[in-house]
């Protein structure tokens, strides 16, 4: 159970949780509650729109909310948060694939909604702390808050949350942080909670998991363009460059004999994919990247080159090694220790550093641009 510090005695602490109808953040609240802690549960709406059968996830979920709070014997409420999302997270989020890139809306969602305006309105209402169900953690190390890997390294979401600050972190919990997926499934099931089985949230959080192409079609005009290999041979017709991500493999709809075909790169201002067959094909690996937009969770982060540490390029990869050899203020080189396969423009990069034995997450930018790839440099 996260632990803080604050001298009072736990029933003096009102603590708001942020819950979304899911197994985490019911057990947050059996936690929270188990510890002495006056908890209040607060379910926050994004999203305001009927799935592909008419049905309101939003309401579905709350009813789940409900459910457990009252099994619990806890408060609960709801908060809107539908136009805030909409201007501060989907805005983005449509710019960013109308430019053809991918986007990664969750980063910030957390940064935007969860731990400034929700966080904000949990203050308003009186709260101490606000708690959330992220498989993270957050302790004092070297006389600072850290933000520290979630113990279940398969379930770890320090990735999504690099962009906050010691002030935050010193405002909020991660009572499940410390635990592994399958014992948050077997806390549920001990408290009897309507959530224990639930299945666990896929894909982009106000999507959930219906037709990605069909839902983004109604905010992204695209239009259908050629995929084309390196040399210019035209290989299919593509459904709009927006589409694709750098390295995909599946959902391209090319067939023929030979490797899989994968993703490389792309023209978006001649609406062209380009695809080579075989996973690693060079035009896929490069060694170093630059990015911007960067945010560190410590502000008295001194970052003295060169500086060995670890960095993620995608949420589920494992940790890289790497070097950052230059840093102007507003924007990092980074080196690879080993080729990197499909650097992607605009998504996070995110790094970590052991400190005192704890695995850290220090902070990360956005991909801003990537070095020559292995098939242009030896083209050169």
């Amino acid at each position: 159970m996260a632990r803080i510090n604050d001298p009072r005695k736990n029933e003096e602490i009102t603590v708001i949780l942020g819950m979304s109808g899911g197994v985490d953040s019911s057990v947050c609240a059996a936690l929270l509650k188990e510890e002495g802690y006056n908890v209040i549960g607060m379910f926050m709406k994004n999203w305001e729109e009927l799935d592909e059968n008419g049905v309101c996830q939003s309401a579905k979920e709350f009813q789940d909310v409900v459910k457990v709070c009252e099994k619990l014997d806890i408060p609960y409420y709801s908060v809107d948060f539908v136009k805030e999302y909409r201007e501060q997270v989907f805005k983005h989020f449509v710019s960013e694939y109308e430019a053809g890139h991918t986007p990664n809306p969750d980063i910030l969602c957390n940064r935007e909604i969860k731990f400034k305006v929700f966080l904000e309105k949990a203050l308003e209402l009186g709260a101490d702390y606000l708690a959330t169900g992220h498989y993270c953690q957050n302790e004092f190390i070297g006389g600072e808050n850290r933000l520290v890997k979630g113990n279940d390294p398969g379930k770890d979401q320090t990735y999504f949350l690099y962009t906050q600050k010691k002030s935050i972190l010193d405002k909020v919990l991660f009572p499940i942080g410390h635990l592994p997926k399958k014992e948050v499934r077997e806390i549920a099931k001990k408290y009897d909670l309507i959530t224990h089985d639930k299945k666990d949230s896929t894909g982009i959080c106000f999507i959930g998991e219906r037709n990605f192409k069909n839902f983004l079609s109604n905010y992204v005009q695209l239009k259908p363009g050629r995929f084309q290999t390196l040399d210019g041979t035209d290989v299919g017709e593509h459904s709009g460059a927006a589409y694709y991500t750098i390295g995909q493999r599946k959902g391209l709809g090319l067939g023929g004999q030979g490797e899989p075909w994968f993703v490389v790169g792309k023209n978006i201002d001649h609406n062209i994919v380009f695809v080579e067959r075989g996973e690693e094909h060079p035009a896929l690996y490069a060694d170093e990247l630059w990015a911007n937009e960067l945010s560190f969770v410590s502000e008295e982060f001194n970052l003295e080159l060169p500086f060995k540490c670890r960095a993620k390029i995608r949420y589920r990869q494992e940790d890289q090694g790497c070097t950052i050899v230059g840093f102007d203020g507003e924007r990092v080189h980074v080196i690879f220790d080993e080729a990197q396969k499909a650097i992607t423009i605009r998504q996070s990069i995110v790094f970590y550093s052991t400190i005192e034995g704890r695995e850290v997450c220090l902070g990360g930018g956005m991909i801003e641009k990537r070095g020559p790839t292995h098939f242009e440099k030896a083209n050169q």
